[in-house]
């Protein structure tokens, strides 16, 4: 669960695919990275920071010492850290008032619009991105990072936050293509084309 918790793990063989997707696909694998990335971007820059901010809720491991604590060790990059033992402890909470970070999860939320807009572009295939996205939602609970509650809301943010943005990106594509991308656009009239 540390390791699917992780994200310095799995940076680099995301970034790999991304960038072979984006070298060797075709327009609609494209146009899944380009969707992705900016909905990541607007999600991690906009929702989640401001949320947390605004519902500013203490992590668990910041305010019970009965929560357990999982994680990968330290290492450089971090994936040479996975031979390594694991670190487990449990939580000492802090005396002095913590800001909160618990609420929304990007972690939940980056998988779960990763998991959205892979099912609206690759329909039969793309429902599968929810089985990491799932794993993911549960190991933020168990290496004692979020509430379940936490999580479950996340998990409904970023549905709906992929849908918007995918409609917006829909519009947009059909707006502004036919002026910048006059070629592309006449094979391509929609994103999913």
């Amino acid at each position: 669960m540390a390791v699917a918790s992780c994200t310095a793990v799995w940076t680099p063989f995301l970034i790999l695919a991304a960038g072979l997707i984006l070298v060797f696909g075709g327009f609609r694998a494209r146009a899944f990275i380009v969707c992705v990335g900016l909905t990541l971007g607007l999600l991690d820059g906009v929702s989640s920071k401001s949320l947390k901010k605004i519902v500013s809720r203490p992590r668990p491991n910041d305010v019970r010492a009965d929560v357990r604590m999982v994680d990968v060790a330290k290492g450089s990059p971090r994936l040479l850290a996975l031979g390594k033992p694991l670190k487990i402890k449990m939580a000492r909470p802090s005396e002095k008032p913590v800001a909160g970070k618990s609420f929304p999860s990007s972690h939940v939320m980056n998988n779960f619009a990763a998991a959205v807009l892979a099912m609206v572009f690759f329909r039969k295939r793309g429902w599968l991105v929810f089985l990491p996205a799932a794993l993911v939602a549960y190991s933020r609970v168990y290496v004692g990072a979020h509430y379940p509650s936490d999580v479950l809301v996340s998990i409904f943010l970023a549905i709906g936050q992929a849908l918007l943005l995918f409609s917006l990106f829909s519009l947009a594509w059909k707006k502004l293509a036919p002026r910048w991308f006059p070629k592309t656009f006449a094979e391509h009239p929609t994103l999913l084309a």
